[in-house]
C-alpha cells in the first residue's frame, strides 16, 4: 500500500546524497531486509490508527479550549483570533474531513455487521451536536464579544461543553469502537479502506492533511503560551 507514511522511505530520497545521520535515520544504506522492514512497518498504520491519530489533534484542541475557558472566567485578556483558528480547524479538520469519514465509511459497516449500533447511534448525535456548539463559538469568539462580560461566560460555556462531550467521545471510539472495526472487516477491506482514506486526504487538503493540522494547533498553542509540554507537570 503507497501510502503518505512511505514517501521519505520511496521517491524522496531517491537521487539525493545525504549526511551520513540522516541516510541512517530514512533507511539509506541499510540492508535491503531492513529497509522492507522499516516499509513495512509504515505499512502496518492503518484506517482505524489514522483515525486515532486525528483523535490527537482533537484532543489538543481540547486543552487550548479549556486553557481559554479558564481565561475567560477572568479578566485575563484573550484573542479572539486563536478561538477562530480552533473553531475553524475543528470545522475543516475534525467536523468535515474527520466525522465525515468515520460517518460514511467506518459507522455504516458497525451498523450492517449489526454491531455496536447503540453506541454508533450517540457518536452519529454526538458529531451534530458538536457541529452546533462551533457554530455558537464562532459566533460568540469576536472582539467585541470579549469585551461584555456576560457574553465572555457564554462563550466558556460552550467551550467547556465541547470539551466535556468530545473527550469521552474521543476516548470511547479509540477503546471500543476502532479496535473493533478488525473484528468486523477482512483483511483486504480494512487495507481497502485505508486507501479509500488516503485518496479522500489528498483530494480534501491536496496532501497530508494530519500534518498540516498538527502544524495549525501547535501555532495555536504557541500563540496562547501552552506550546511547552513541561509546564503541565506538577511540581514536587
Amino acid at each position: 500500500m503507497n501510502t503518505r507514511r512511505q514517501t521519505l522511505l520511496g521517491a524522496g530520497v531517491i537521487g539525493l546524497t545525504l549526511p551520513g545521520p540522516i541516510a541512517r535515520a530514512v533507511g539509506v544504506g541499510k540492508p535491503a531486509g531492513a529497509r522492507a522492514a522499516a516499509s513495512k512497518k509504515e505499512e502496518d498504520i492503518g484506517p482505524g490508527e489514522d483515525l486515532m491519530r486525528e483523535h490527537g489533534v482533537l484532543r489538543r484542541v481540547l486543552l487550548v479550549y479549556g486553557e481559554i475557558a479558564r481565561r475567560l472566567e477572568t479578566t485575563a485578556e484573550v484573542d479572539a483570533g486563536a478561538i477562530q483558528r480552533c473553531a475553524f480547524l475543528i470545522r475543516r479538520f475534525v467536523e468535515d474531513y474527520h466525522e465525515r469519514q468515520e460517518e460514511e465509511m467506518v459507522f455504516p459497516r458497525f451498523e450492517r455487521a449489526h454491531k455496536l449500533v447503540e453506541l454508533v447511534s450517540v457518536l452519529r448525535a454526538q458529531h451534530q451536536a458538536g457541529r452546533k456548539v462551533t457554530e455558537r463559538v464562532r459566533g460568540l469568539a469576536t472582539v467585541q464579544s470579549l469585551k461584555d462580560r456576560e457574553r465572555r461566560l457564554l462563550l466558556r460555556d460552550e467551550l467547556l461543553v465541547f470539551v466535556r462531550m468530545y473527550e469521552p467521545h474521543a476516548a470511547r471510539e479509540d477503546t471500543v469502537l476502532l479496535p473493533a472495526l478488525h473484528e468486523i472487516v477482512s483483511r483486504s477491506e480494512y487495507d481497502a479502506l485505508g486507501e479509500d482514506f488516503e485518496r479522500r486526504e489528498r483530494r480534501t487538503f491536496g496532501g497530508d492533511g494530519f500534518e498540516h493540522a498538527v502544524a495549525d494547533v501547535e501555532a495555536i498553542e504557541r500563540a496562547i503560551g501552552i506550546e511547552n509540554l513541561a509546564q503541565f507537570t506538577p511540581p514536587g
